[in-house]
């Protein structure tokens, strides 16, 4: 098990445009393996990409089937590893309160699309193509962000009607 530290808002890196995966080395697998131990120990995590841990490779792991924000009767994917992730479609728009392991004091309001396509490869390289709606849009249009060096800081309206200091319970 590789857990790996989670870099902290405002570490510069989170804020670095990543470089795709082009061949899936022993070094890509040990990335994904790391990613998914760091996902695995992480409370409440829906979420994450390779940046948040420092590498900046076009990497994600997202888990929505779980979370209580998913709504019932929607149907939502289990664990996928997407590389290179790439949104080909998208329809709609949806605010939801986004929270992020980088930045754990806050949450925010953040308009996102409501449905949409994704292009991806998975952790064998094979390529695949889904929808998603709803909560696991957002997760994912989130994830894909930190590939893009872009944190849902950068989404928010309004910093004084749209971000809240997130709950501390003892």
């Amino acid at each position: 098990m590789a857990v790996q530290p989670i870099l902290l808002y405002p570490d510069p890196r989170l804020k670095q445009v990543c470089t795709p995966v082009n061949v899936l080395t022993d070094s890509v697998k040990q990335t994904i393996r790391n990613l998914a131990d760091t996902f695995d120990v992480s409370p409440g995590c829906v979420g994450i990409a390779a940046p948040q841990t420092g590498c900046l490779l076009r990497i994600i792991i997202v888990d929505a089937s779980n979370s209580k924000k998913t709504q019932k009767n929607t149907s939502v994917h289990n664990r996928i590893v997407c590389i290179n992730p790439e949104i080909t479609q998208h329809d709609g728009t949806i605010m939801f309160r986004e929270g992020c392991l980088s930045i754990p004091d806050f949450t925010g309001n953040v308009i996102r699309h409501n449905t949409i396509t994704v292009r991806y490869l998975d952790e064998r390289f094979t390529q695949h193509e889904i929808q998603a709606h709803g909560f696991e849009s957002v997760v994912l249009q989130h994830e894909i962000d930190h590939l893009d060096g872009i944190l849902f800081l950068d989404r928010v309206r309004s910093f004084t009607h749209d971000v809240f200091r997130r709950k501390k319970y003892l």
